[in-house]
């Protein structure tokens, strides 16, 4: 880990690398200060607890996710090419080194249904990847209920991660892309 990052930086990346290889429940702070070179009194400037780190784990995964996919899309022709440009971003995530689906899957299958915090972030990052994808429809495609076919979308890429990380196959991500297809025509 590079001492050079601020300290606050290196704790939030150090902790993204571990919560997302290894699980929240399974990563201890003490290993996260370890990793991170960072002594606990530092920690605790920036962070009162460990679910502090989790939800500025979560922020992170889901901006460098946006920002990569609208930069996918934004390389995509105009129209039904986009729209299915999702699931293409999917295949290309799902090889990627390390791939282990959806941090916010796998995050809310490690908390108690009654953590607010960060039930909270995780089901406002769904809701706006929802909209996300249901302003690509808007922008890509004339149907008359966007919004339903967005949600339908959603749960066919939803869907996909997750089962992909599961059978640790693409074919989750290839079918669902089919289907995409279909359902926009």
């Amino acid at each position: 880990m590079s001492g050079k990052l601020p300290v606050k930086e290196r704790l939030v990346q150090t902790a993204s690398e571990l919560f997302y290889e290894k699980g929240y429940n399974r990563t201890g702070i003490n290993e996260i200060l370890e990793k991170s070179e960072v002594a606990k009194a530092s920690m605790y400037q920036h962070f009162r607890s460990k679910e502090e780190i989790c939800l500025a784990y979560l922020q992170r995964m889901d901006a460098a996710f946006i920002h990569d996919l609208k930069t996918y899309l934004d390389d995509r022709k105009e129209g039904k090419e986009r729209v299915i440009g999702l699931f293409d971003f999917l295949k290309d995530f799902y090889y990627q080194d390390g791939f282990r689906g959806c941090w916010c899957l796998n995050t809310v299958s490690e908390i108690p249904k009654d953590d607010e915090q960060i039930n909270g972030e995780i089901k406002k990052q769904k809701n706006n990847f929802r909209a996300f994808i249901q302003k690509v429809v808007r922008e890509n495609l004339q149907v008359s209920n966007e919004k339903r076919l967005a949600d339908r979308l959603y749960l066919l890429y939803e869907g996909a991660i997750a089962e992909s990380q599961v059978h640790m196959e693409v074919w989750p991500i290839e079918e669902a892309r089919q289907v995409a297809q279909i359902i926009i025509q």
